[in-house]
């Protein structure tokens, strides 16, 4: 591992998340403990009501843990902030902005006059929108930097989603299924822009996914999620491929395919889904 990787970043310490819900209380997750290291990809995976998603929203600090504590860079997690950027599977872009000025009311709310989000000096009109068109410069848009998100594909709006989160420098980027809603072909290009941008700019990326094949080709490390209610983390893979990494290459590559049988294994002979009736 290198150095780079070994610094604890993220730190998630006995966590437990219950909701109140009209049956009463539901156990979300149990005894979660992990850490990230900067500079970290991180995918989390397992079957639907696990809490994967759960646990990014406590990453991302949209909720609070019933018990337990999360720390990024040694402070406490007590709710949103832009060192910890998310990009869901809905891309949420306003459709009556053009793609510029989606991500430029991130740029202007974390780096301009009126955000103070930072203790840097607010910058001027030209450096934000010098920020704005990196940022989509970055995701392959500069084209299509004013149109409306009505007149681009899904998978474009996506990157436009990936290119707001990222147009605020953050330290962490957040994923929930970004590629989720995709065809096949869009979500492999995605996967390996992905791949380049992370290559480029050292983020730190926990990402929630179904697809093992995604969760090996981009992640330094995989935690498994038992099934919930009351779901944990059942297994950490690290997953030890050199970058940068090719799709093509690696299909046929013992190891990729030994990370690929484990992550399967796991899901579907130890953690078998057994759908209940309603």
């Amino acid at each position: 591992m290198s150095a780079s990787l070994t610094t604890k970043f993220i730190e998630i310490h006995n966590v437990e998340q219950t909701f109140k819900t009209r049956k009463g209380l539901f156990p979300a997750l149990r005894d979660i403990n992990l850490n990230v290291a900067k500079g970290e990809f991180v995918a989390l995976i397992g079957h639907s009501g696990c809490g994967k998603s759960t646990l990014l929203n406590l990453i991302a600090g949209l909720t609070t843990p019933t018990q337990g504590s999360l720390l990024c860079a040694n402070r406490e997690i007590a709710g949103p902030g832009p060192e910890r950027a998310v990009v869901f599977q809905n891309h949420s872009l306003l459709p009556w902005l053009t793609c510029f000025e989606n991500v430029y009311l991130a740029v202007e709310r974390v780096f301009g006059a009126a955000g103070k989000t930072t203790g840097a000096p607010s910058e001027n009109r030209a450096q934000l929108k010098a920020r704005t068109d990196a940022a989509l410069a970055l995701v392959g848009l500069t084209a299509a930097a004013q149109k409306r998100p009505g007149e681009i594909s899904g998978g474009m709006k996506q990157r436009v989603g990936i290119a707001r989160a990222l147009s605020m420098e953050p330290k962490v980027l957040l994923m929930d299924e970004p590629f989720g809603a995709l065809d096949a072909l869009t979500r492999a290009k995605l996967q390996d822009e992905l791949l380049a941008i992370v290559a480029k700019t050292h983020s730190t990326v926990v990402m929630v996914t179904h697809d093992v094949d995604e969760a090996v080709l981009l992640s330094d490390k995989i935690v498994m999620m038992t099934n919930g209610p009351a779901a944990t983390i059942g297994e950490v893979l690290h997953v030890d491929l050199p970058r940068p990494r090719s799709r093509v290459e690696l299909a046929d590559d013992p190891r990729y395919l030994g990370y690929r049988k484990a992550v399967i294994d796991f899901l579907y002979t130890r953690q078998a889904h057994v759908e209940k009736a309603a």
